[in-house]
């Protein structure tokens, strides 16, 4: 580099001594020794430079040398972190394994509490539930039917559907007429006799409803009328027959109304019923032709006090009646003979149907509109074909409970 700069310099005065006037007009001395002395200085620069130059030099392969020692050791840090932190990794993961295991054997333990703290509330709320049922139907009747033994037509009419009874517990020996499965005319006959013979005295009274029924499952109970409000889902009417007026009403929950409870009977989506026990409404489940639902309900609240799924279908079935809190179900091939209970169900669990024989009924013609039974005379009331029929009944005592 010096060497260069040398020749530079001298290159310099060449050219400076080709532009320097002839001998003839050449300056002074002094001229001469200033420009020396520029040279001079001129060198001194380029000397500074090419020290600094190589002080520059000497300092990055110092500089150069420091980081590539530097970078090695990141290098090697690096590669001992990456091995740390994939160890770590590895911890953390079998640490997470370990907890996961745990959590479980300690959900599994809870779940085996919890499936035992629920099997035994379960347990006690069956128990709850068969007490509150026995209390429910805890009366002095303990009968079972074995057998229709009679049949007694009272009257005969034109009418194909239609419903009559008695009220078991006020007023027993007046008679009620339902023409029809919709209409709000009832005829309160005073007796029987009365009923059979047109001609008898007194006349009936005609009883104009505000509200018209739906079916044939009417009811009459302490002396008010409950009855399927037509036009209606699932409202039941209490009606009171001695003023005339609409006591309370209700609805009927469970799905019911939303199809025929039986399929023989063409016009009935809720059946109400009376027995020992009260007052009962029968209606069908969701599905086309599907099982009974039994619910009992309070008469004077009208408030439900408790519902059973049946086994019994309502496809084939005609009518139903309880006695003694059991549910009777007829059924008919093709809505003719022979009429036959094929279905019983207890919901205390006294009665089954292996401990009864086979029940018909006397033949008739065609399904029965309604059947109701009434706890007072023990026998069945029933319209068929337009007649209006007695039938007398054969029981014994049910099994005790256990």
């Amino acid at each position: 580099t010096m060497t260069a700069l040398r020749r530079a310099a001298a290159i310099l005065v060449l050219l400076l001594a080709a532009l320097l006037p002839p001998p003839r007009c050449a300056q002074d001395p002094g001229m001469v020794h200033y420009i020396y002395q520029r040279f001079q200085v001129l060198e001194q620069g380029l000397e500074k430079c090419t020290q600094a130059t190589r002080a520059y030099i000497q300092d990055f392969r110092e500089f150069s040398k420091n980081i590539t020692a530097m970078l090695g050791r990141c290098q090697t840090y690096t590669s001992e972190y990456k091995s740390a932190v994939t160890n770590l990794a590895l911890r953390v993961e079998r640490a997470q394994r370990e907890i996961d295991y745990l959590e479980y054997l300690r959900e599994a333990d809870v779940c085996v509490e919890s499936e035992d703290k629920t099997l035994a509330e379960k347990l006690i709320q069956e128990a709850e539930e068969e007490k509150k049922i026995r209390t429910l139907l805890n009366a002095s009747c303990d009968n079972m039917l074995m057998g229709v033994k009679s049949l007694k037509i009272v009257k005969k009419t034109v009418d194909t559907h239609g419903s009559w009874m008695k009220d078991a517990v006020s007023n027993p020996q007046k008679v009620y007429f339902f023409i029809g499965s919709r209409n709000k005319t009832v005829w309160e006959f005073a007796n029987l006799r009365a009923f059979m013979e047109d001609s008898t005295k007194p006349a009936p009274r005609k009883l104009i409803l505000t509200h018209s029924w739906q079916g044939t499952g009417q009811v009459i109970h302490e002396g008010f009328l409950f009855f399927h409000n037509q036009g209606t889902l699932n409202e039941i009417i209490k009606y009171n027959l001695q003023k005339r007026t609409v006591e309370d009403r209700m609805l009927l929950p469970g799905g019911a109304g939303r199809a025929l409870v039986y399929q023989h009977s063409a016009s009935t989506f809720i059946d109400l019923a009376v027995d020992e026990h009260g007052l009962w409404a029968i209606h069908s489940g969701p599905g086309v032709y599907g099982h009974l639902v039994l619910t009992k309900i309070e008469p004077g609240t009208l408030g439900v006090e408790h519902s059973w799924d049946t086994p019994c279908r309502s496809q084939d079935a005609e009518a139903s009646f309880l006695l003694c809190g059991v549910l009777y179900v007829v059924y008919s091939s093709g809505g003719h003979g022979p009429h036959r209970i094929t279905c019983v169900y207890d919901p205390l669990g006294a009665i089954s149907e292996d401990d009864l024989p086979k029940l018909f009924f006397p033949r008739r013609p065609r399904s029965h509109s309604m059947i109701h039974y009434n706890p007072r005379d023990k026998q069945l009331y029933a319209w068929n074909d337009g007649n209006q029929i007695i039938y007398k009944l054969q029981t014994k005592r049910k099994r005790p409970l256990e």
